[in-house]
């Protein structure tokens, strides 16, 4: 079993729905997103379009952030998902810039709401000084619901389940739609793949299509 997600670059629509859910569901400090939403603009005047490219950890097979720790504050859960220990972590940043996915943050403090604001009353979870970054909602799998980035995308860009099973849904998007992972010359083999937009030139300016599906 290996959890990943795949992400439907052709029904994302920039909407931020995901970012917000993320943020909700997992308190996360001021100023940090574990989900982000980035945009790029292809083509030339008249004929411009704009895409939208959804980013969070990868929870690479092969993490180079476990490598960096000096503390082995990082480390794989018995699910496979790259976690923290935040007792252990002493926010030396060694791993922030050992990702080159740009997924984790410091959490550097600040009040998380204004007094009586109608969120007021979630508490801090997240040690200052310590990083973090997306767990793929751990908490919440084997207890029914889907991470909540899932859940909330209003097109349903995006797809949970297990890629290792050649017969779940994921698999399936994978193979048949010629799904390819961010960065694969860095050999980390993310466990999160993106599904070409129509028309688009995104999968050969940024990435590449030789996935290891498309290679079989």
């Amino acid at each position: 079993m290996r959890y990943g997600m795949v992400i439907d670059l052709n029904r994302c629509i920039g909407c931020h729905a995901c970012s917000i859910a993320c943020k909700i569901e997992n308190a996360t400090p001021p100023g940090v997103f574990w989900s982000r939403v980035f945009q790029v603009e292809e083509g030339k005047y008249p004929d411009v379009k704009r895409s939208y490219i959804p980013r969070l950890c990868m929870q690479c097979d092969d993490p180079a952030c476990i490598k960096v720790c000096s503390t082995r504050a990082t480390y794989k859960d018995p699910l496979g998902l790259v976690r923290i220990d935040e007792s252990k972590c002493i926010g030396c940043k060694a791993c922030i810039l050992a990702c080159p996915y740009g997924a984790r943050s410091l959490n550097e403090g600040g009040d998380y709401f204004s007094t009586g604001a109608p969120w007021g009353e979630i508490e801090e979870s997240h040690e200052v000084g310590t990083v973090s970054k997306c767990t793929f909602c751990s908490h919440l799998i084997g207890k029914g619901p889907e991470p909540s980035c899932v859940a909330a995308c209003p097109t349903g860009a995006r797809h949970f389940g297990d890629i290792d099973d050649p017969e779940s849904e994921v698999r399936q998007l994978i193979k048949g739609r010629f799904g390819f992972q961010f960065h694969p010359e860095f050999n980390l083999d993310p466990s999160v793949y993106y599904l070409p937009p129509k028309g688009s030139i995104l999968g050969v300016v940024f990435y590449t299509l030789e996935s290891k599906e498309r290679k079989e």
